[in-house]
């Protein structure tokens, strides 16, 4: 490169920073995503403990549940859907502006789901997912792309969404948590669809020789398990049907992950993150099946092993991967994020199994999990905002 092609490359970047962190859908929804996830976990339990006021117009165990779910895992879900769909089809996904927006509607829905009026909380909350499901619909639509169903996805996202607001504000009689339950239960399902796709396949190109085992069939029944099990919770079956699909479902998933090899991903941590978190549906499904039957543990710790286990496991392994990825940095997990990887399965295992084996040390259990969830999702923001707010290394766009 000439010195003059230099100085236009490093003068088209310096002009395009203010605007870098709109590039792509990657960059304001994982910084937003990661910033809430780190201080939302440790508001609720300050109000829990009545360290703080609970003002906000959903309070308590509704306002945090909805919240990880609808607040946290749906921009990290936005960001890479977008992201990834422009990778898909070689299409524009919304960038600058209208990213933007998108964004500030998400910011918009938070500040008011904390603080109301209740009707700015109802209308910004429920607005996102449908703009979002737009967005993407119409990119993935253009160029006839097979992944269209995600935009489906994101609109049964939104019914259950609508659902949990109508509840709480006795339109409907039911509990507000089974619709965030069934929605982290969607989530958890978008999980196993993407892990499906992408751990074997990073796995393959990362470790050469690698032995990937073969069972026909274990990929449809583990999907069509965990979407079984999502189904009869929402739709109000009874337990002991729940449950049984439950344990299907963590036995599919199980052996699903087995085919993979995951020991064999043991000195990369960029990769035995996304394995171990996907190690967590089972564990969080078998929790689930045991609860139902009455046999032992709670759907509380069911849900925590796959919130904070399944999907913030995954969330913090993908969105360290795909930032790498996506600003022309190689695929390498600094001491940084290997600290971040460590802390999220540890805050999951305290979460969960302190309160099943020590009842009395519930508390301890809350204070303990949510510094090591917000201590990992701290790490992320002061080692990614560089990276989410600058141009790309290697000069690309996106």
């Amino acid at each position: 490169m000439t010195t003059h092609s230099h100085a236009r490359v490093t003068r088209a970047q310096s002009e395009a920073a203010p605007m870098a962190w709109l590039a792509l859908g990657f960059r304001p929804f994982y910084l937003l995503g990661a910033l809430f996830a780190a201080c939302g976990v440790p508001i609720w339990v300050a109000q829990f403990l009545g360290v703080l006021p609970q003002p906000g117009f959903v309070t308590g165990i509704a306002w945090h549940t909805h919240e990880m779910v609808f607040g946290f895992a749906v921009a990290i879900i936005s960001g890479f859907l977008f992201t990834a769909a422009r990778a898909w089809t070689g299409l524009p996904t919304p960038t600058g502006r209208t990213l933007g927006v998108l964004a500030l509607l998400w910011l918009l829905g938070r500040i008011f789901m904390l603080t109301g009026p209740g009707w700015g909380a109802a209308i910004a909350d429920l607005a996102f997912l449908p703009a979002i499901a737009w967005f993407l619909w119409r990119t993935l639509h253009r160029a006839r792309n097979r992944n269209q169903f995600f935009a489906a996805i994101l609109l049964l996202l939104a019914a259950l969404n609508a659902g949990f607001h109508l509840a709480h504000a006795g339109v409907i009689a039911s509990s507000p948590l089974v619709w965030v339950h069934a929605a982290l239960l969607m989530v958890v399902l978008v999980i196993a669809i993407m892990g499906g796709r992408v751990i074997p396949a990073f796995t393959r190109n990362a470790i050469l020789g690698v032995r990937m085992r073969s069972l026909p069939g274990i990929e449809p029944a583990a999907l069509a398990a965990l979407a079984a099990t999502l189904v009869a919770w929402a739709a109000g079956v009874p337990d002991s049907i729940v449950a049984v699909l439950a344990l299907a479902t963590a036995a599919a998933h199980a052996v699903r992950l087995w085919t993979w090899n995951p020991w064999a991903t043991r000195s990369s941590p960029i990769l035995w993150i996304l394995h171990l978190s996907y190690a967590w549906i089972a564990v969080g499904m078998l929790l689930l099946a045991l609860a139902l039957a009455g046999v032992a543990g709670s759907a509380s710790a069911a849900m925590h092993a796959l919130g904070v286990g399944a999907v913030g496991g995954m969330i913090i392994g993908m969105v360290t991967r795909t930032a790498r990825g996506h600003t022309g940095r190689p695929l390498k997990a600094g001491s940084a994020e290997v600290v971040a990887y460590a802390l999220v399965p540890l805050a999951a295992a305290i979460r969960v199994f302190v309160p099943l084996l020590l009842p009395q040390a519930y508390a301890f259990a809350l204070v303990a999990s949510a510094i090591l969830w917000s201590s990992a999702f701290t790490i992320y923001c002061v080692v990614y905002w560089p990276i989410l707010t600058r141009p790309r290394i290697d000069g690309k766009p996106g």
